[in-house]
């Protein structure tokens, strides 16, 4: 199985930014981790804090992964064309956050992908990640 994990912005500052949200891990530490955990699977990773850019890998994974873990950072709120990548592409894609948006600033309380993507995983830190692969291996 080959799975896609793409990062929005700043998600690159994991593990230095606002520790008490986000933790003092860093995405790839954690990537690390994942990979020899679940060595069976191919696990890719894409960052980055341009939203042209995740569309570009998202359509671009639609033709050669089998699932899509996405953490869409602030676009998760603002990106109707995020949304819509997300909904015309075949691979199942699980949206993921580090914390527990509904906890935080209410602007946060909306995401324009969860209408599209497989299932949502919330404020398990890292490992919801990890929950989010889970659902792709079983």
């Amino acid at each position: 199985m080959k799975i896609l994990i793409i990062n929005g912005p700043n998600l690159n500052f994991t593990g230095k930014r606002e520790t008490t949200v986000y933790g003092t891990v860093s995405f790839e530490e954690y990537l690390k981790k994942l990979q020899q955990r679940y060595a069976k699977a191919r696990i890719d990773y894409f960052q980055s804090n341009i939203e042209g850019e995740i569309i570009d890998a998202l359509q671009k994974a639609g033709f050669l992964y089998d699932g899509i873990i996405l953490n869409a950072g602030g676009y998760t709120h603002s990106s109707v064309s995020i949304g819509d990548a997300v909904k015309l592409i075949d691979p199942p894609v699980v949206e993921v956050h580090i914390s527990n948006i509904y906890g935080r600033e209410s602007y946060r309380h909306t995401s324009l992908i969860a209408p599209h993507a497989r299932g949502v995983v919330i404020g398990f830190g890292l490992s919801a990640y990890r929950l989010a692969l889970e659902s792709f291996l079983e």
